[in-house]
């Protein structure tokens, strides 16, 4: 029997993975920063032991994860890390999800109401007694929009991401802002529209701003979770109508067949 000469893909997988690691490691130990410039692919596979096409292979990788940045002529340098291959791949998800393609939408919503009560004592502890201009006219823009039937789409992502920028946690502000990416570009991949009731959802944001500047914790609790009424209530109407139908029992039973 002869040996097979088709390539062993489990194999080449395994490697790519393994030198990707290593780069990581290797970034991580030399202390190199976003911009920082990494060695050179010569100099890749004298470090690791490794040869040039395993290199290429796990700089291609880490590149589609915003971990390097391939600049031709100018060289490989760490990325900026940023969340952008995560909406990605859960908008992707989002739009395939088997069986019930509401599924991942709802995940992400609940994930984002979660996500903005947790992070409650640090928001209202970074807004309480201050006054920003910024975010005031935010939600005035809003309101505005909300009262001519318009969507204030680029608005309510600059709202969340300015409301978190002073609590100092650059995770948190990322994760935020890339699962609200997420589910804005989920709603109309499936059909569905933004949440109807915009006064409501703009008075939201205006209540969140006024709760955290009061120092006004449980008001602020409520306004979040007003904030997600809307979309989870346009969520529940979408998964009731399309939900199939109960099977009608038959008139003559189990047994008319005898």
């Amino acid at each position: 029997m002869s040996k097979s000469t088709e390539p062993d893909i489990g194999a080449s997988q395994t490697r790519r993975s393994t030198t990707a690691e290593q780069i990581k490691q290797l970034i991580l130990l030399s202390g190199l920063h976003p911009g920082d410039a990494i060695p050179t692919e010569p100099e890749l596979c004298q470090r690791l032991g490794v040869s040039r096409s395993s290199v290429r292979e796990a700089i291609r990788t880490l590149a589609t994860l915003d971990i390097v940045d391939v600049r031709h002529g100018h060289g490989t340098t760490v990325g900026k890390m940023s969340l952008t291959p995560l909406v990605e791949t859960l908008v992707f998800r989002g739009v395939l999800a088997p069986g019930d393609d509401l599924a991942a939408l709802r995940e992400v919503v609940e994930m984002r109401s979660a996500f903005d009560l947790a992070l409650t004592d640090r928001v209202v502890d970074a807004h309480q007694g201050k006054d920003s201009q910024s975010l005031a006219c935010l939600v005035e823009k809003m309101r505005q929009n909300a009262s001519r039937g318009q969507t204030f789409l680029a608005e309510d992502r600059q709202f969340h991401a300015e409301l978190l920028a002073p609590i100092g946690n650059q995770l948190a502000g990322q994760l935020v802002t890339a699962f609200w990416d997420i589910h804005t570009a989920v709603l109309p991949r499936l059909g569905l529209a933004l949440p109807v009731d915009l006064r409501k959802t703009a008075h939201a944001h205006g209540d969140i701003l006024d709760a955290a500047q009061s120092g006004d914790r449980d008001a602020y609790r409520l306004a979040v979770i007003d904030h997600y009424e809307p979309l989870i209530r346009m969520l529940e109407a979408k998964t009731r109508k399309t939900a199939p139908a109960d099977p009608m029992p038959s008139a003559a039973g189990p047994d008319a067949d005898g």
